[in-house]
């Protein structure tokens, strides 16, 4: 067994152990390997190993590592990190889920962008859980406002929410923050009223605190250092 294939099993035991804690169903959450800087062999090897799903921080990269077949094998491939309006077109329509969508202005964007395609966008709206002036994002509150206008544009389909925390100096110290978002996710639930049912993805948790993200109700897990080892 490779190093790569004993951190994908030490992971995924993981988020089983930390699911069956708080009486989850382990198969309600998604593992998502975060392949920021990693090269197109690597992706291929953590796809032949057993990740599902890749995500890509860097729209740069995204492209290089479509236009090699990097991700060829894996069920989904998402868009994780920010994604500027004057990039949209290159974003669009070639991954499966924005995981990134953090304002109205990019969330109209992208509808525009899909709609001339032809396509549906899926996306999370992106909520700025601890208000930190260094990140984007809805607030807690603004994030309805999203929510709302994500209903009115054709080019989108709204799959549910995402957040990054402030990076946990203690161990268990992002809990309080994974709640909130759950609780923010469980009322956007409570709220839709055409597509209720397409709301299924509550993405947060990375390498140093997935397993609380997940017993605070994570669907998907972001994991990049802890498949891949720390970044040279």
């Amino acid at each position: 067994m490779s190093v790569l294939e004993e951190r994908l099993a030490a992971v995924n035991a993981a988020i089983a152990d930390a699911a069956r804690e708080v009486g989850r169903d382990p198969g309600e959450i998604t593992l998502e390997a975060a392949t920021k800087t990693q090269t197109a062999d690597t992706v291929r090897a953590a796809i032949q190993a057993g990740v599902a799903v890749c995500g890509e921080n860097r729209v740069q990269e995204l492209v290089q590592k479509l236009d090699a077949f990097a991700y060829d094998g894996a069920r989904e491939v998402h868009f994780i990190g920010h994604l500027q309006t004057n990039k949209v077109r290159q974003v669009v329509g070639r991954v499966d889920l924005i995981e990134s969508v953090d304002s109205l202005h990019l969330l109209q964007a992208v509808s525009d962008c899909a709609q001339r395609l032809g396509r549906v966008q899926d996306i999370l709206l992106e909520v700025n859980i601890a208000g930190e002036a260094s990140k984007s994002g809805f607030t807690p509150d603004g994030v309805f406002g999203g929510v709302e206008k994500a209903q009115e544009l054709p080019g989108v389909r709204l799959r549910g929410i995402m957040c990054i925390p402030p990076a946990a100096q203690d161990v268990g110290g992002n809990r309080k923050f994974f709640r909130k978002t759950y609780q923010i996710y469980v009322d956007i639930i409570s709220k839709m009223v055409d597509n209720r049912e397409d709301l299924s993805c509550l993405s947060m948790g990375m390498s140093r605190d997935f397993a609380d993200a997940v017993r605070e109700g994570a669907t998907l897990v972001r994991v990049g250092t802890g498949l891949f080892g720390p970044r040279g």
